[in-house]
């Protein structure tokens, strides 16, 4: 009896432990093929991919540089000899004529040239008159001649610099005097002339033998917002610079409102003609981590291959390829995040 009792409570103790145990173990094996099958789901739904035949389109093959903004032409107000400033007649930002009188210097040496060109000329009319009857040499009369022409070269000069014209038509930029100053070596005024303004930019050695003078161009100015200025190419400098790898362009634009300024930042437009090229959704084109180089995906016998390319410009959410691809291929437009070379991949609409 006693050991019929004792039997009872080992077999209903071993059911108790082991019940536990197993209905544990049952629920991590329904719990591992649970994740197995959604894991398997999600490699279905990944793989699943819809692609894009790569055809021809037209591109324009335009090219971007950063410019300045220069005058047409600079001058510098200067007297030929040093003097005082009697009068200044415009100040910075005035605009000017071709002609137009800008400044007045100190006369005292003007009046003291003008006073000994008249005795000369007095002179040279007496001693003509005595050559013609026989009182003076031939000799005499001809250095007589020689002085006065010297003075009144000198008269000339004298006048050009006491009363300073405008050379050309443009702004006045710079103003380093005021009236009664001695002007010394700075010029007393600098005028630009920036109707036309000319646009210096440096362009890439690839395009040296692309570039030709008369090109046109556009030009547009980040302080100018949209506004679209045409011009041609002016100027073509003959050397390459060895550390930027660049050639300088001068580029003439027409200003005739004048909003273009010197020293703007610019940026010019070339353009070099129309080609045919693969264009792709942004979002095909993956960018390989650590590097800037770009690739896509290529569905080929349901398979996912990668495939490098080399990209051209942007053209609003599509990218112009310019190497990498051949019309024909389909490349994953959609599910190619995730994808690694040679993955199985279902083609989808």
């Amino acid at each position: 009896m006693k050991i019929n009792y004792i039997m009872y409570y080992m077999r209903r103790y071993s059911v108790l432990t082991i019940t536990p145990l197993l209905v544990a173990a049952l629920l991590a094996s329904c719990g591992e093929a649970s994740r197995s099958e959604r894991s398997e789901e999600k490699v279905v739904e990944n793989s699943r991919v819809r692609v894009e035949e790569v055809r021809l389109v037209p591109v324009d093959e335009v090219a971007t540089f950063t410019a300045t903004v220069e005058a047409d032409k600079v001058n510098n107000i200067t007297p030929a000899m040093g003097g005082r400033i009697r009068e200044i007649k415009v100040d910075v930002g005035s605009r000017v004529s071709k002609g137009q009188i800008l400044v007045k210097m100190d006369q005292a040496t003007l009046s003291q040239q003008q006073t000994q060109v008249a005795t000369l000329r007095r002179d040279y009319e007496r001693y003509k008159e005595l050559y013609e009857v026989g009182g003076i040499s031939k000799q005499q009369i001809d250095q007589i001649e020689a002085q006065l022409e010297v003075a009144e070269y000198a008269l000339n000069s004298l006048d050009e610099n006491t009363t300073l014209t405008a050379p050309i038509s443009g702004i006045v930029t710079a103003r380093n005097y005021d009236p009664g100053d001695v002007a010394m070596q700075l010029p007393i005024l600098t005028i630009e002339s920036i109707h036309p303004v000319k646009v210096k930019v440096n362009v890439s050695e690839s395009y040296y033998n692309r570039v030709t003078k008369g090109m046109p161009v556009e030009v547009v100015a980040d302080a100018l917002g949209d506004a679209l200025f045409q011009g041609n190419v002016s100027l073509i400098h003959p050397t390459i610079d060895p550390v930027s790898h660049t050639f300088t362009v001068e580029v003439s634009v027409t200003n005739s409102e004048q909003l273009l300024r010197p020293g703007m930042f610019a940026r010019v437009r070339m353009h070099f003609g129309t080609h045919e090229r693969p264009v792709l959704p942004d979002h095909a084109v993956l960018k390989q981590l650590g590097s800037n180089d770009r690739y896509v995906f290529v569905e080929k016998g349901g398979k996912a291959i990668y495939t490098p390319v080399e990209l051209g410009i942007r053209l609003d959410d599509k990218y112009e390829i310019l190497s990498g691809l051949q019309p024909g291929d389909k490349v994953i437009v959609h599910g190619n995040t995730g994808l690694i070379d040679g993955d199985e991949v279902e083609v989808v609409q």
